[in-house]
Order: structure tokens, then sequence, then C-alpha cells
């Protein structure tokens, strides 16, 4: 190292067989060499975890490693101090196969080479965790739009290191298969509707986390059901029994489960009906509906709505309140509003009857008329539906009977009237001969008689206004009796059509006897 220094001190820094000696005069005489002199260089170790996570659970293999600085391409032996080991090993890693719960604690390592020494390294604090840990799977959605995908992400909480595994079934009942393997990225996209589950895996051999819990993701369907109403009418009334009903076009024999939307749903059917019995105006408003079979879901349906109203009153209107002779009267049953529908009709006469009228009673007409001939008091009401929902009965209307004699065309008056006042004039002439006869012949010796005639003469009417009797008649009267003076009368009356002609027509003829 050095030679001929004057200096019997010196400093090394480098670890090694040391020996020395000494050297005078010239030529130079020296000295047998001394002892050798071990010198070994301190070095520092430090233990190291093999791995680049420190959260390790039981079952895990790992590798603990002594590294020494400086200690590159030396050979070197080295001691372990660890918890729950007898027999540490002598090399520079220290590997546990299934490590558990006993192999936490602090870890030290040393070494030694030739003349290089390490002291004991610092302590490494070993955490097993108990528990063999589970992956977490979420979906960005439940349902695949159509034509499009959602967004699956994998989770080991508290730990890093892992590669993740996906799986996908068609069914509760059918295995699993492995869609990729061995991902870094614990984040995929997927467009199939299935059961989805994830894990973690790492180190070597692989450690593998528990299987997450199932994900159902469901693709959606191009196919949008109708909401349709049985019966079909919209306008419902309070009480009514109406059916909801959901229908998939091209799902015939599918097992289609049904998700309902609707204002008072509390728990929504999973039928592709929906039964509303007794309906109250809490049942208004929209609904709407999807099916869903195994990992497929339909689009949501339109909104149909559906209106309940209050109980309706039936409303009766009658042609005439007369039956004419010979004839029959039109009554007419609706419910307001004209909007709803589905209404058969029920008549009834009479107050108490609660018989509905026959084929034997009425004629029945299209929907809502009836003709009858009878008189009474008629009533009616609506119902639809099964069972039968009853609307509330109508108002009564009373149908009486007219006896008439018609007679013809009120056109044909004036000629008719003539007609009457020739016969009442030539009437009234033949009884003055005969009473001038009488009176000159058997009956000078006879209490005076008198004889009456009256004739009265009507407008004949239209024969079918029945309901104008005492216009559409001519009535004719003649009598004839004694009195205290020989007396005779006639008279003849034209009705009453104008004021300014209320005495035209009528003529008194008197005989004084």
């Amino acid at each position: 190292m050095r030679g001929n220094e004057a200096n019997r001190v010196i400093s090394v820094s480098q670890g090694g067989l040391y020996h020395c000696r000494g050297g005078r005069g010239d030529p130079v005489y020296y000295t047998e060499d001394s002892a050798a002199v071990t010198i070994q260089k301190q070095v520092l170790a430090a233990v190291k975890l093999q791995h680049s996570w420190s959260q390790i659970f039981t079952g895990e293999t790992i590798t603990l490693r002594c590294k020494i600085q400086g200690g590159e391409g030396k050979v070197w032996k080295y001691e372990w101090t660890a918890p729950n080991t007898n027999s540490p090993p002598t090399s520079s890693e220290y590997r546990i196969s299934r490590v558990s719960v006993s192999h936490s604690g602090d870890y030290r390592c040393w070494g030694s080479s030739d003349y290089l020494l390490t002291g004991w390294s610092d302590a490494f604090r070993l955490t097993v965790s108990s528990s063999k840990p589970r992956a977490t799977l979420t979906a960005q959605s439940s349902v695949i739009p159509a034509g499009g995908s959602v967004t699956l992400s994998c989770s080991v909480e508290g730990s890093a290191g892992w590669k993740f595994d996906w799986f996908r079934r068609d069914s509760v009942s059918s295995k699993a298969q492995l869609m990729r393997g061995n991902e870094a990225n614990r984040v995929i996209s997927v467009s199939q509707g299935g059961l989805y589950h994830c894990r973690g895996g790492r180190g070597d051999p692989v450690y593998y986390t528990e299987d997450s819990s199932d994900v159902t993701v469901r693709e959606t369907l191009p196919s949008k059901p109708t909401v349709t109403l049985q019966p079909s009418w919209t306008q419902i009334y309070s009480g009514e029994t109406v059916t909801v009903r959901c229908e998939i076009q091209g799902g015939e024999g599918a097992q289609w489960t049904y998700e309902w939307r609707a204002a008072k749903l509390n728990t929504p059917p999973t039928s592709n009906e929906y039964r509303i019995i007794r309906a109250t105006e809490s049942d208004s408003g929209g609904y709407s509906c999807r099916g869903r079979r195994d990992y497929f879901f339909s689009e949501w349906s339109d909104i149909i709505t559906l209106t309940v109203s209050y109980k309706p009153k039936a409303k009766l209107r009658a042609d005439n309140t007369a039956v004419p002779v010979g004839g029959s009267v039109t009554l007419t049953c609706s419910v307001n509003p004209s909007s709803s529908s589905g209404w058969k009709y029920y008549w009834y006469r009479d107050e108490k009857s609660s018989e509905a009228l026959t084929t034997q009673d009425a004629v029945f007409h299209s929907n809502g008329q009836i003709s009858v001939s009878q008189e009474g008091l008629y009533r009616c009401r609506g119902g639809r539906g099964n069972p039968v929902y009853y609307t509330e009965d109508s108002q009564s209307v009373r149908i009486g009977k007219t006896v008439t004699v018609s007679g013809a065309d009120s056109s044909s008056s004036p000629v008719w009237l003539m007609v009457g006042l020739v016969c009442g004039v030539s009437l009234i002439i033949i009884l003055l001969l005969l009473l001038y006869r009488c009176r000159q012949s058997k009956c000078a010796d006879k209490p005076p008689d008198v004889i009456y005639s009256n004739i009265e003469l009507e407008n004949f009417g239209n024969k079918w206004k029945h309901h104008k009797a005492e216009q559409s008649a001519v009535y004719s009267e003649v009598k004839t009796g004694a009195t205290e003076d020989s007396l005779m009368y006639a008279e003849v009356k034209q009705p009453k059509k104008e004021k300014a002609k209320k005495n035209k027509g009528i003529h008194k003829y008197s005989l004084h006897g």
C-alpha cells in the first residue's frame, strides 16, 4: 500500500488483512513482517419487500430481500432475525409461502463478505391481514341503452398491485366464462347484457381475491311496448274496474317480467296487467311500462293518461210527452260527457220498477233509443264493463196518451168551413120548414115547442198535431125541447182564428112563435 513511510501511523478505509514491517539503512534492512491484522469494513444493510405493496393478506407468498449498499459483486453470508421462525435463511431472500397472521412482526438482516461487514439493518414491520380481500364491481348503469354500452369498474379496497379478471354468464345457473384475464386496467366497457363479476390477482404465484358480487347488466332491445286499457275507454268513472295492460310486439312466448311507472303504485306488479278495482280519483295519471327478460330490457312505453271522474248521471230526453193514437214516442238516453264511450242503456217504467224493459215493452233502435206506446213514468241508466258499472238513474219523464180525431190537413180548412156553413144553413132551413108545417097542422093545440140547433165548426188541424185537439175537430149538436114560449133558435159558430175575425162566421137565427 505504502512504502518507506516515516510516519508509523496510517488510516485505512478498506477492509482487508493488514501487516507491516520496518526497514532502515542503506541498503535497507527489513524486520520480520508483523502479524496480520484483519480489518473489516462495515456497510449498510436494509430489508426490503420485493413487492410494491405493503398490505399483505393471508395466503399470499411474499419475499423479503436483504440489500447491502455497495455489496455488489461480493459473496455475502447473511443472517436474519424474524418472528415465528427457528431456522432463518442464510441467503439474501427470505421467502414466505402462504403467509399467515403469525408472520406479522419485525424483520432484520446483516451480511458479511471477506473483510466487509454490515450492521443489523433497521427493522421492517410486516403486517398480515387475517381476511382474504374481496373485489368490488360497480356499473355505471344497470341498463345498456339501445346500441350503446356501460362501464364496469373493479377494485380491491386499501391495497395495490392488482390485475383483474372479468367474467360473464348468461343466467344464474350457467357457468361463468372468462372474458378478459390479467387486465391491468380496472375499467372496461360492455355492450352485452348478462351477469358480470370480477376478481383481482397479484404476485407469483398469483394470489386471487374473493370474487366480487354479481352485477346484472341488461341490454335494451329496440322494441317499445304499448300500454292499453281494457276496456278501451280513457274516461273512467269512480267505482269502475279497469285493467292497464303492457303489450310487447314480437315478445309473444317469452318469459317477460314487467316494470310499471304510475302515479299510485306502492307495490307495482311484475305481470303485464295492472288491474284497478273500484277506481278512485287518486288513480288518475300517466301509466307506462317496460319488460325485462333474462338480461334484456325493452324501452319504456309511451305514457297513457287515465282520468277518473265522479260517477255520471244518465240523461233522458223524449221527442213528445204524449203518445198519439196508434203511434209511439221516442226516448233517447245518453251519458255526458259525450267523449265517454262503451255504454249500454237500461230502461225502466214506473218509479218502483227494478226490472228493465224488454223487446215486449218497447221497440229498441240504435244504442240509446227506444220507442214506447204505453203511458207511464220512464227513466234510464247506462252500464258498461265486466262486472257492469252503472251510472246514476236519469230524471224521470212522464209519457201520457192522447185521444183525438184527426182531420184533414190545415191547408184545407177553408174548404171544409164552407162545406160546414152550407150544410148548417141547409139544416136550419129544413128545421124551420118542419116547424112551420107542424104549427100549421098537428101542433096547433099543443103547448109551444122550442127547437134548438147548435152547430159549431172548428178548424181541422194537421192530423199529426194531436196535442191541439180543441182546434182539430168538428162538433155538431141538435137539441129539441119544449119551453113555455114557442121559440126556435139556430146558431152556427166558426172557430176563433184571429182576434180581428172572431165574430165572423157566427150566425144566429131566431124565430118567435
